[in-house]
């Protein structure tokens, strides 16, 4: 019951001066591991276990997106372990995403 008490709380809670009302919308982030080509005919014999090559490496870094607009690079981490465990990414460099282009 505190948990919605504080939901309530935090959304009438004064917007700091000059921020937007959409600053509070959750956007979705795609990362990007690395990109396959196939030949069509090799596409066609993918099967459950089949092994699908990237052309990245593990160390390279990796891109984020919003929309098709890259927004940063980063990094694979693990984080928590055994059954919390969960992938992440640890960003190493973010671009200027409030200049048009």
């Amino acid at each position: 019951m505190d948990d919605i008490a504080d939901e309530s709380a935090a959304q009438d809670a004064p917007r700091p001066r000059g921020a937007a009302p959409f600053t509070t919308v959750p956007i979705e982030i795609t990362v990007s591991v690395g990109r396959a080509r196939p030949l069509v005919r090799d596409l066609l014999k993918l099967g459950e276990g089949s092994v699908l090559t990237l052309d990245r490496r593990l160390e390279d870094p990796v891109e984020l997106y919003v929309g098709d607009k890259l927004i940063g690079t980063g990094a694979l981490e693990v984080t928590g372990e055994g059954e919390n465990a969960q992938l992440a990414v640890r960003l190493l460099e973010v671009m200027d995403i409030q200049s048009p282009g």
